[in-house]
């Protein structure tokens, strides 16, 4: 009996002695690492790593960067079953226990034991919030003592609903999906709310094994997983037993869904990317920024179309290149057909099709696409696709299918929407209308086939660019056809001649220097002889013609080229650089010498949208701009763009006493007077009569009477320009090669430029009045002789209204209606 008693004092002892030792490890341990824990406070100040998203100015989604998706969320917006499912999966006791549950890791032992897998995890959620915001996933005792200490503290310092927040908005549930929020939306397109029960399940049982439960990679084990979330869940009491059958039959809907954006605004997107990592480095991806351009969605949208359209409309007036590619793997099964055009991306609305079968008969050609399906193309559509053999030439026009298409040619085309399809072409397909189905009584749906139009990918290239003329916002940037195709931002990177789009700029120097309208210049031949050195210079006008005599508003809105040259002569080359100066036009690109007149030298389409602003708004100083806002995460306004305030004098007083709401940036952007409004004011009349009558005469389609522009042509047709505006927005388009070359003699800014201006200021211009120059004092209107530019006569017939600055009303009346009676009274200019 002794014996037993001795033996059990000296276990009770040695159980003593051990949970003491024990204790003071545990102790010393502790005393060790605790000076390293984190404050828990910091989880409230931890930021989440959040993409950076571009939205528009009416608040839709542009672009987003960044490489974790993440939308954070607040414990109020998650449905009470999504939260249940989490700790139906992860923690059940969550509300029990006060950081680290002894029995949930006992039952995660016994399911080790008993299956070779823990279902229902030995981490509690607060532990895992502990480990995925303050510590790394060695699997170290060290590492795990700082997680339970860690979790101790998190639990004594916040409250629960306060962990499962940051517990939901922390863990990673695969394909780059961080938080719930963004999962929902990876996996099924939609937000947290409107998931089904299943679907919540599914979710709930990710942040156990991303990869191994992911039902894209694994679907029959995330299946598994789901099944027995649910199954926990009617245990533990969270749903009914019919809620658990009901889900358990719902079939697998999850499918990866790539951030939806709203507006197609890429150029714009990169655009505000690159200045926001200039601005906050690396952090810009991670950091939540929100970012609001001056982009308005549905002038983009104009944008986009128009430039797109009037790229391919130019590719097809030159014929067609021929097919993408061909193959000799026709007829084959659809997966040979999948892997042939693999290799031919879809191009905006464009998309890449293998012809299968041809038919002169039937009018057609028989098409299969991977994005598609099965699908045809009338001929119809491809009457355009005459050979190309060069800018200037082209073969016969095409009187069947066989002269476009073979089988096995790799072709791009565009997709019909129903109301263009004609009723041949329906009939042909019989009868079964596009993307429509039909169903026979004893048969399977038949999915009715695409009809398709021929296009091509463009060679071709373009910009267009429109600002708000008052601000320098900018309302819309296309900087080519593709920006999948070729991220090369022609808007702003690409430096062409601006041709005759430039002479507006000649002319208001002139009006500032007491020229007028009225003033008469000849138009006819000059000849700069060369030398050894230097070749001869024999400039023309577009039409080999020449006028003789001009008033300087006919020479400006039909563009005489020998008219400006001789102007520019008259103002001297250095004076009117000196001029563009002021106007601060970028001049480091431009020649010094007559062929400025002509637009040498290069700018970009974005150097001569500001500059034609400028000139849209009365002279004022505007600087484009795209960034409207700037907020982080916490919906905070970081930065905001001043407004823009037009000023005529005291502009410094003006930015002195102006107040700073934000530090670091200005209140408002005082925009001085660059020009004479008076010249400014006449300079618009000029060019309003250049769509009245002039060059652009193809902007009256839009039956305005406050437009204004002028167009532009280079040197063999490598450039051509339009650059409009009315007061209130001015808008450039730009179309060429990327490496310069003719665009086709028949190719002016008229043809090629003009048409996309029109298109996008038609969407931009809906429902805006007419906004016009308000009339400056100091101008008064004259009565005129159109052959001389003086006074008109009394009772002359043939006189014509014109305006001039009050100091600059001309002082000889002509005489009997007749001018240049006298050649010794004739201008000085006309020689």
């Amino acid at each position: 009996m002794s014996r037993l008693i001795t033996a059990s004092r000296f276990f009770i002892w040695l159980a003593i002695l051990g949970a003491s030792s024990a204790m003071l490890v545990a102790a010393g341990f502790y005393l060790h690492l605790r000076p390293g824990l984190p404050a828990v406070h910091q989880l409230l100040d931890t930021r989440l790593q959040t993409p950076l998203r571009i939205y528009s100015s009416d608040d839709r989604l542009i672009a987003e960067f960044g490489e974790k998706r993440r939308t954070p969320v607040t414990i109020d917006q998650i449905p009470e079953k999504q939260l249940q499912a989490f700790l139906a999966a992860e923690d059940a006791r969550f509300y029990d226990h006060f950081g680290v549950d002894v029995i949930g890791l006992g039952r995660a032992a016994v399911e080790l034991a008993s299956t070779g897998e823990i279902q229902s995890g030995g981490s509690t959620i607060t532990m895992q919030v502990a480990r995925n915001y303050f510590l790394t996933r060695d699997k170290t005792f060290a590492r795990k003592f700082n997680e339970i200490l860690l979790s101790f503290q998190i639990e004594k310092e916040l409250d629960k609903a306060t962990i499962l927040e940051l517990y939901l908005n922390k863990i990673y549930l695969g394909n780059r999906a961080y938080g719930l929020a963004a999962a929902s939306q990876v996996y099924y397109g939609k937000p947290v709310p409107e998931l089904n029960l299943a679907q919540m399940a599914m979710l709930a049982g990710l942040p156990k094994a991303p990869s191994a439960y992911n039902p894209l990679a694994n679907p029959d084990r995330a299946k598994v997983r789901r099944d027995w979330i649910l199954g926990r869940m009617a245990t533990l009491g969270y749903i009914t037993a019919d809620e658990r059958d009901k889900a358990l039959s719902q079939p697998l809907t999850a499918q990866y869904n790539a951030t939806r954006t709203e507006v197609s605004a890429d150029y714009a997107a990169e655009m505000a990317r690159a200045e926001m990592v200039a601005r906050y480095g690396d952090s810009a991806y991670s950091d939540g920024f929100r970012v609001t351009l001056t982009v308005n969605s549905d002038d983009q949208a104009a944008a986009t179309n128009a430039l797109q359209r009037g790229l391919e409309a130019y590719d097809q007036r030159h014929g067609y290149r021929g097919p993408a590619g061909t193959t000799d793997q026709v007829p084959a099964d659809e997966e040979t057909y999948r892997d042939i055009l693999e290799a031919y991306p879809r191009v905006e609305d464009l998309y890449p099709v293998l012809i299968t079968a041809i038919s002169d008969e039937n009018n057609q050609a028989a098409a299969w696409s991977r994005h598609l399906g099965e699908g045809f193309i009338p001929f119809n559509t491809m009457t355009w696709a005459r050979q190309f053999r060069s800018t200037n030439a082209m073969g016969p026009e095409p009187s069947k299918v066989s002269d476009v298409l073979s089988t096995g040619d790799i072709v791009y085309v565009r997709r019909q929407p129903a109301e263009e399809q004609s009723a041949e072409t329906v009939a042909s397909d019989s009868d079964i209308a596009d993307n429509e189905t039909t169903m026979d009584e004893n048969a399977a749906p038949v999915i009715a086939p695409v009809s398709m139009a021929l296009s091509q990918v463009p060679d071709v290239q373009g910009a267009l660019i429109s600002l708000e003329a008052k601000s320098g916002a900018i309302q819309a940037l296309s900087g080519g056809y593709s920006f999948g195709q070729n991220k090369y931002n022609r808007a702003i990177q690409a430096r062409r001649q601006p041709g005759s789009t430039f002479k507006p700029f000649i002319y208001l120097h002139a009006l500032e220097q007491g020229m007028t309208p009225a003033t008469i210049y000849n138009d006819a031949p000059i000849v700069h002889q060369g030398d050894e050195m230097e070749p001869g210079w024999r400039p023309e006008n577009a039409s080999g013609e020449f006028d003789g005599p001009t008033r300087l508003r006919e020479a400006l809105y039909r563009s005489r080229n020998l008219v400006s040259i001789r102007l520019l002569q008259d103002l001297g080359v250095d004076d009117t650089v000196a001029f563009l100066d002021r106007l601060k036009l970028p001049t480091e690109h431009l020649h010094r010498d007559l062929s400025l007149a002509l637009g040498s030298g290069s700018m970009t389409p974005m150097d001569m949208a500001r500059a034609f602003a400028v000139i849209a708004n009365g002279g004022y100083d505007v600087q484009p701009y795209l960034i409207q806002t700037i907020e982080n995460s916490y919906g905070d306004v970081l930065y905001e763009a001043p407004p823009a305030i037009l000023c005529d004098r005291n502009c410094d007083q003006l930015r002195e006493n102006s107040p700073t709401p934000i530090v670091g940036f200005p209140a408002i952007r005082v925009a001085e007077r660059l020009a004479d409004e008076r010249a400014v004011y006449i300079l618009h009349s000029m060019l309003k009569d250049v769509i009245k009558r002039g060059t652009g005469t193809g902007a009256r389609v839009l039956e305005r009477d406050d437009l204004a522009g002028k167009t532009g042509t280079t040197n063999e047709q490598k450039d051509a320009w339009f650059s409009g505006f009315n007061h209130e927005i001015a808008t450039t388009t730009w179309v060429g090669f990327d490496q310069p070359a003719t665009l086709g003699f028949r190719e002016f800014g008229g043809t090629a430029a003009l048409p996309i201006w029109v298109d996008y200021m038609r969407e931009a211009l809906d429902g805006m009045p007419a906004s016009h120059m308000k009339q400056p004092r100091g101008i008064v209107r004259v009565r005129i002789d159109p052959a001389s530019g003086d006074r008109a006569a009394p009772g002359q017939e043939n006189a014509i209204s014109e305006i001039f600055r009050s100091n600059n009303v001309p002082e000889r009346t002509a005489g009997n209606g007749l001018s240049g009676d006298d050649d010794a009274n004739l201008p000085r200019n006309l020689f």
